[in-house]
């Protein structure tokens, strides 16, 4: 990996928030873009990294596919070695960055790297295959984790993620008719995207406060 960041926000925040990207949308997503800004008019300084498969796709002919998320767990923990945050440190990502941050979290955070643990939509089974739960380390997490989750996102609806051992450290802020992307459909739901990342960013504001005082 290049160990090259997209940075938004101040220098001088007090909080740093590293992302990593989903499977199969880059690190300048407009969905990324908007996250990061939200997060940055939040106060936050936001670095977003690249995994290597998706870096890889801007040069090569060939797209390659995402490699299995606990093969990137190394490229992760590069990302916050070469990132070098002075301050408190949150990880995370969209949907597998956020899966592959979780994976990490604990050894960071025993090792005083990392203050918790930020998933934005996390992918708690792939769509339409609800047997298959990526949740099984998520009941012995120590690591102080927000989920931002829209209701109904395939990858995990409010009713699914009710029935699932989660570990008390997880806290999960729902978006009412959120995808994916956090989007819900206005008509449906009387908010906005905007409503929602403003809210995820007042709300993640919050929940920093209360890890790093």
């Amino acid at each position: 990996m290049g160990e090259k960041f997209l940075f938004d926000g101040p220098d001088d925040a007090p909080v740093t928030i590293l992302l990593a990207h989903g499977a199969g949308a880059p690190m300048d997503s407009a969905s990324m873009t908007a996250t990061a800004k939200a997060l940055a008019d939040a106060g936050f300084r936001v670095a977003r990294f690249e995994f290597g498969y998706m870096a890889a796709r801007r040069t090569s002919e060939g797209r390659k596919p995402p490699p299995r998320a606990e093969t990137l767990k190394p490229e992760y923990e590069a990302a916050v070695a070469a990132l070098g945050a002075t301050g408190p440190l949150i990880i995370g990502g969209k949907s597998m960055g956020g899966r592959v941050a979780s994976m990490i979290a604990d050894d960071l955070r025993s090792g005083g790297k990392i203050a918790g643990l930020l998933c934005l939509g996390y992918p708690f089974h792939p769509p339409a295959k609800p047997e298959q739960l990526r949740t099984k380390h998520l009941a012995d997490l120590k690591t102080p984790t927000l989920i931002c989750q829209g209701t109904r996102d395939e990858f995990g609806t409010r009713e699914d993620v009710a029935g699932y051992t989660l570990s008390e450290a997880i806290e999960i802020l729902w978006l009412e008719d959120g995808d994916h992307d956090l989007k819900p459909r206005k008509s449906i739901s009387g908010f906005s995207a905007a409503d929602h990342l403003k809210k995820m960013g007042e709300t993640i504001a919050a929940w920093t406060g209360r890890l790093v005082r």
